[in-house]
């Protein structure tokens, strides 16, 4: 295993579920070269946020990009100051009936990339003329104020891809990681600064209001994928009248414990991965072999095997499990990536690790010369350990390890001993784990896929029947989120209430 703490897998990023993006390029009707905000009334302090006009320049191949300011902390108006990037693409029909504001996952996922990207894989075509389909990039992310956790990328390396000595769960082990993890967070700190202890969920939906009144909207207008439907839920209960139509897909639970999510999200990848060796056990490029059953075991053993005895790539890095589950569940996330798994499975078996590593690369955002993108990796857990954290004691972290190897045998060890990382974090949690019912909000559409990996369709569920009005979209299928990757009965669903206010009867079970 890594040294990074392995469990509460990302709520990856919708742009990393397709391993190709698409990118919409054209020169839009009109040019509104400012914003012109709602005026709402607020308190004397926030005013300088809330009423600030954003200032709209041309970029990226014929989209607008703009800067927003923000309080470091909004407790605190009068004090430091932080940027949030936005871009949009304005409205293809030249009459847009307001903004749709994007938030693609992660946490510590990208906005901005993401629409300047893949925004026909963001929306389709029907959101787009008829709204500014806005991204952002969230307090401590990418481009806005961001975390920062390493000088030389070499530190970000060892820390996602050094093996810790020992057996996975010994003492050795684990005070390995512990301080592996402590010694990143101190860096994380002493880089970053204050910031540190503000990139929380709930500063995160305090800006997404101010930036609806900034843009324009008296109420918002939402689109959130993957952990973007947790900022959504906080956004709609910290704002529940200010809420238009929100659209949550892949959600998360918000009162699940760090025990509850990680286990659930194991039994989720599992569910996933037998759904592929179901489908490549008929293939003749499989490679695998025997049932089902008999192949989940050869992956179980592999992991262990890797281990052992880890397998050196090209550039000095060496494989052991947590490098290879990362570029496992990856393909996971969407079904036109399962491909990837068969060469994956392939290439390792044949004792070869180079394209393990690249898809652990992509996964972490990791560039051929070894430097980062972005700071998603820092981002995501950051925030995280800002939002809860769970029991750090070696005596829980074993009983739970036991108890996930036997929810899931595969991936339940890859996932286990999450406390070695949040528990060491340097700034306390701000946020408590509980349900969201936000009473006084508009209708929210919450959509759920039934073999979805990272976020199991039983959040969806609850979160639906949480909400005070939640309303869910089933989509019988595979993958990570439905919107614009499954079938015209989820996305027109989802067009007809984000832009007609249709909320549908009930479930249609797409």
């Amino acid at each position: 295993m890594s040294r990074r703490a392995p469990a509460a897998v990302a709520v990856l990023a919708a742009t990393a579920l397709a391993l190709t993006g698409c990118v919409s390029w054209f020169l839009p009707p009109v040019v509104r070269s400012t914003s012109t905000p709602t005026g709402e009334s607020v308190a004397a302090e926030l005013e300088p946020y809330y009423h600030q006009v954003l200032e709209w320049e041309s970029c990226e191949g014929g989209m607008q990009c703009s800067t927003a300011v923000a309080p470091l902390d909004w407790d605190d108006p009068a004090g430091e100051q932080i940027e949030l990037a936005l871009i949009r693409q304005p409205a293809t029909s030249g009459s847009p009936i307001g903004s749709l504001l994007i938030n693609p996952g992660g946490p510590g996922g990208s906005g901005f990339d993401f629409i300047r990207d893949s925004v026909d894989y963001a929306t389709d075509e029907r959101l787009q003329s008829a709204f500014d389909v806005v991204g952002f990039d969230p307090r401590g992310v990418n481009r806005s104020t961001a975390v920062t956790c390493y000088e030389d990328p070499a530190e970000l390396d060892s820390y996602l891809y050094d093996i810790a000595p020992g057996t996975p769960g010994s003492d050795e082990w684990l005070a390995a990681a512990s301080a592996s993890t402590k010694a990143f967070g101190e860096r994380c700190l002493e880089l970053t600064g204050p910031l540190l202890g503000h990139v929380d969920t709930p500063s995160a939906a305090r800006d997404l209001d101010m930036l609806r009144a900034a843009l324009g909207d008296d109420e918002l207008n939402y689109l959130g994928y993957s952990y973007g439907t947790l900022l959504g839920q906080v956004y709609a209960e910290l704002f529940p009248q200010k809420t238009g139509r929100l659209v949550l897909d892949g959600a998360v639970d918000p009162a699940a414990t760090d025990f509850d999510t990680t286990a659930t999200q194991a039994q989720g990848f599992e569910s996933a991965l037998r759904a592929f060796l179901e489908d490549c056990l008929g293939a003749s490029d499989c490679p695998f072999h025997g049932d089902v059953d008999d192949s989940m075991t050869q992956v179980r053993t592999l992991l262990d095997t890797l281990d052992a005895s880890p397998l050196s790539a090209s550039d000095g890095r060496r494989l052991g499990s947590g490098a290879m589950f990362t570029a496992i569940i990856l393909p996971l996330y969407n079904q036109a990536n399962w491909v990837y798994l068969r060469q994956l499975f392939a290439s390792v078996f044949s004792g070869d690790a180079e394209y393990a590593f690249q898809l652990a690369d992509s996964y972490n955002g990791r560039e051929p010369d070894g430097t980062y993108r972005d700071n998603q990796t820092e981002a995501f857990i950051s925030i995280n350990c800002l939002d809860a954290r769970g029991d750090g004691s070696a005596e829980a972290m074993r009983a739970e390890a036991a108890e996930l190897r036997e929810l899931a045998p595969v991936f339940g060890p890859q996932m286990s001993w999450g406390g070695t990382g949040c528990p060491n974090w340097p700034v306390p949690a701000v946020r408590d784990r509980a349900p969201i019912v936000a009473p006084g909000s508009a209708d929210i559409l919450v959509i759920g896929t039934t073999n979805d990996p990272a976020t199991p369709y039983s959040w969806a569920v609850t979160v639906a029947q949480t909400l005070e009005k939640g309303h869910l979209i089933t989509f019988e299928g595979e993958g990570h989120t439905a919107y614009n990757k499954s079938n015209d009965c989820v996305n027109d669903a989802v067009d007809d209430f984000l832009i007609d206010g249709t909320v549908p009867a009930a479930d249609p079970r797409c």
